[in-house]
């Protein structure tokens, strides 16, 4: 449907001008001769855009805007005036307008602010409309899914938010961690205090501790004055320790003491600090494995999970796939200023088909690129495939063989397994299938971790970390 205009204006030549240049830009115009003139001709009639004129013989252009206004018709206004004054300008945006234009005008300058006007008066339409079709996801900071495991989460952020317990979150990467502690934050007794979230993987190992607790002026060499730490920053709120996993065993130590006194000590300091925070830590990895393996202290792991959520990656919960993508959909649409695009029933078959190692990060860029990328409305396996050539993944020929290779070690495990393993049957054959498993993919992609991660179905990051706790080379490795 084509956008209508109202132009208004008492001189002939003026609403002549103005509608002879909208019409030649495909819009639908229609003229009022006065104020009044308007204001009957918006109880019937709905238009995209109104210009009105300030000098008129009975209601000027300011009273015809404030009875708008009033009435709750909030299209957008530009007003025209050949009385360029300030005092004009500052009452045309105090009652609302959405730009004002003094007499004579450049018509094409015109035409831009009329397109600019309309475009965002739909696009915060468009966004209010996505905001109450998905007000649940807004509600819990951006979480979006209604599989049973996803309401389960949900359920649990509702038990425990109010409590002022520490919170353990794992998951896989990409899997919305973040969200769900934001959520927690947000629900709870400090939310109005300040969460503040540090992702420890992401901080040099030598910074991290002044990082978290701060320091004196002097406290080591360019400690020139006195610095909170993210502890102090978060001082009544909620501190997020994200992959609390790759936090050092020394910091681990500190980290508990912490925990147990509700205190800690700045670098250089003497005084004890008081840490009136709640704390929230995330990880994609698996603790319980960590502690076997002497990585991660098994009471600091005890203390941290008081309340644990575990966040299922996207492959276990396809049914909310087609939720996230009408989320995705809504809102890049939205933020780039293009119409509403939809994926056709084979495009989100793929979608389906596919196995997201990235998760819902993951589902969110390809999303993106595709609606970036595609100029169709409706967006087919195509265009997918055309945007994100990584979602239809060929059998490698080295599938039998991984497959006859996985069983056989899992056989094997299982036979070799006595009473006094029992029930460490899993991280026992994770670590023994896990090592040839990685080495025998990267044999099988010459090495390229891309390659390996796609098919592995984890992303690259972790296959690095992997690679690095098994000490592989990729450059070792026997030649195909």
């Amino acid at each position: 449907m084509k956008r209508k205009i109202l132009v208004v204006d008492d001189e002939e030549s003026i609403r002549w001008v103005l509608g002879n240049s909208l019409q030649k830009q495909g819009y639908v115009v229609d003229y009022g001769v006065n104020g009044k003139n308007a204001l009957e001709k918006t109880t019937t009639e709905y238009y995209s855009l109104i210009m009105l004129d300030i000098k008129m013989p009975d209601l000027d252009g300011i009273e015809v805007l404030s009875e708008l206004r009033t009435r709750g018709i909030d299209i957008p206004v530009i007003i025209v005036t050949a009385q360029n004054t300030v005092r004009n300008a500052i009452d045309a945006m105090k009652r609302g307008a959405y730009d004002y234009i003094a007499k004579p005008f450049d018509l094409d300058e015109v035409i831009i602010t009329v397109g600019r006007a309309i475009d965002s008066y739909e696009n915060a339409k468009k966004l209010q409309s996505l905001k109450e079709t998905f007000k649940d996801a807004y509600e819990n900071h951006g979480m979006v899914g209604k599989s049973p495991s996803m309401i389960k989460i949900y359920k649990t952020i509702g038990r425990i938010a109010e409590k002022d317990l520490t919170v353990l979150i794992q998951g896989e990467s990409g899997t919305g961690k973040e969200l769900i502690a934001s959520a927690i934050h947000f629900n709870s007794l400090r939310h109005k205090e300040t969460m503040v979230s540090v992702n420890i993987a992401a901080l040099p190992k030598d910074l991290l501790e002044s990082e978290l607790f701060g320091y004196e002026k002097g406290a080591f060499t360019g400690a020139a004055i006195n610095k909170h730490g993210r502890f102090e920053e978060a001082s009544g709120g909620t501190l997020h320790l994200d992959e609390i996993g790759d936090m050092p065993l020394e910091l681990q130590s500190k980290l508990l003491r912490v925990l147990e006194e509700k205190k800690f000590y700045r670098l250089g300091s003497e005084k004890p600090v008081l840490a009136d925070v709640r704390i929230i830590v995330s990880t994609n990895k698996n603790l319980v494995h960590e502690v076997s393996i002497g990585k991660f202290r098994e009471d600091l792991y005890y203390r941290l999970n008081a309340i644990t959520i575990d966040v299922p990656p996207l492959r276990e919960r396809k049914e909310d796939i087609p939720v996230l993508l009408d989320y995705f959909l809504e809102k890049y649409s939205i933020e780039f200023g293009l119409g509403k695009r939809n994926f056709t029933e084979e495009a989100k078959q793929l979608l389906l088909d596919y196995s997201w190692p990235g998760n819902v990060r993951e589902l969110e860029n390809t999303t993106k690129r595709v609606i970036l990328l595609t100029s169709d409305s409706r967006i087919n396996p195509e265009n997918l495939l055309d945007a994100a050539p990584y979602l239809k993944s060929p059998k490698s020929e080295g599938d039998d063989l991984l497959f006859e290779l996985y069983t056989d070690r899992l056989k094997r495990m299982i036979d070799d397994n006595s009473d006094k393993d029992s029930g460490r049957i899993y991280d026992q054959v994770i670590r023994k299938i896990e090592k040839p498993l990685i080495e025998e993919i990267l044999r099988l992609a010459n090495g390229n971790k891309k390659k390996a991660a796609a098919i592995l179905g984890i992303n690259r990051n972790t296959l690095s970390k992997k690679m690095e706790e098994y000490g592989i080379n990729s450059k070792d490795l026997p030649d195909n």
